[in-house]
């Protein structure tokens, strides 16, 4: 029985958020279920991977936000998706040189795929980590959350407006074996959060991000709580305009979305004018959005770079601001890969964006 024929089994056609769900994450044939997708061996290459100048702006970052909140004894550091675990490698390390962080700190990764929680295992041995199943396994303490490329792969639906009609997007199934989109007349009313959000206004073309918000309102729940905040790393684009971003991923180029089914990467452009407007509506304060290039500089990446490459050959000084470039430049993540901050109304923190 081949992957399609799975997915769909007794069923003609899915809607898009289904079938990318079952693609993506199914626990026997799905993409993130048998591989790992990431480096230069993989699919695709993440910031972290690509330099450990990345993840120790993030750690610096997340400890001056800890004092921000006052220094509490204990406070959670929740990384979503942390793929084959290097920036939570790299945030341990850097944590250690801070020995009252170090003792307040706990790190918690939320992985879904079993394929790559089995690796991150082999990598980390950290007492000072622990994996959780579902946000709401944290009860107490405040909670920085991180997430780096992780909304950008969940489940989205599609909507398109025809002859003033709105249509959902779905994915049918000819023969167990060919797929094709096809759009199917949609009631938007019945879909929640919609009219909250006045997502229809001006718009020809819907992604409407169903599984993004469901983590949104956990996390909010959390931090209105708890205390904290909430920094995500994410390609994406902030035009009030929406667009079809739909996009499939095998060995570092792109491939058709309805081809490779299992076995390439599907994943979307995060509006974040439309992340602003759902973080508003959960009663959060939105700090900033940002280019990654533009965050990593305010950060310090630059001055940290000469600091390490002072004393070093040509080969390797290269090859350290050959990554930065990678990460920094506008031509490649540092303009495409934005950076969104928010936490609790009446805490005041604008590092990296101002």
């Amino acid at each position: 029985m081949n992957v399609i024929s799975q997915i769909f089994k007794d069923k003609k056609s899915l809607p898009l958020n289904t079938f990318i769900d079952k693609a993506l994450y199914n626990k026997k044939y799905g993409y993130y279920s048998k591989k790992n997708p990431i480096g230069t061996k993989g699919d695709f290459i993440t910031a972290p991977l690509i330099s450990e100048l990345f993840g120790e702006m993030v750690a610096v970052w997340c400890i001056a936000f800890w004092e921000k909140l006052r220094k509490p004894k204990n406070i959670n550091i929740v990384e979503l998706g942390p793929g084959e675990g290097s920036l939570c490698m790299t945030l341990i390390k850097v944590f250690s040189r801070f020995k009252i962080f170090n003792d307040a700190f706990e790190i918690k990764l939320l992985e879904k795929s079993k394929f790559l929680r089995k690796i991150q295992e082999k990598k980390i041995t950290s007492k000072k980590v622990k994996w959780i199943k579902s946000i709401e396994e944290i009860k107490n303490g405040p909670t920085i959350f991180i997430a780096n490329e992780f909304f950008d792969a969940l489940p989205i639906k599609q909507f398109v407006l025809k002859k003033g009609i709105w249509h959902e997007r779905f994915v049918k199934c000819i023969n167990d074996e060919k797929l094709i989109f096809y759009d199917k007349k949609a009631n938007l009313n019945n879909i929640k959060h919609f009219a909250r959000l006045s997502l229809a206004k001006k718009q020809k073309f819907i992604e409407f991000p169903i599984e993004a918000i469901k983590y949104l309102t956990s996390i909010s729940k959390i931090i209105k709580k708890h205390d904290g905040g909430m920094i995500c790393f994410d390609y994406g684009y902030k035009k009030i305009k929406m667009s079809d971003s739909l996009q499939s991923v095998k060995k570092h180029d792109y491939s058709k979305i309805l081809l490779n089914v299992g076995n390439s990467d599907i994943t979307h452009h995060i509006n974040f004018n439309l992340f602003s407007k759902i973080i508003r509506n959960l009663g959060l304060h939105l700090e900033g959005i940002t280019e990654q290039g533009i965050f990593l500089q305010k950060m310090g990446i630059i001055h940290r770079a000469n600091i390490l490459t002072k004393n070093v050959n040509f080969n390797v000084k290269a090859d350290v601001y050959y990554r930065l470039k990678r990460l920094m430049s506008r031509s490649e993540m540092g303009k495409i890969f934005k950076v969104i901050f928010f936490n609790k109304k009446g805490v005041k923190f604008n590092l990296g964006f101002k």
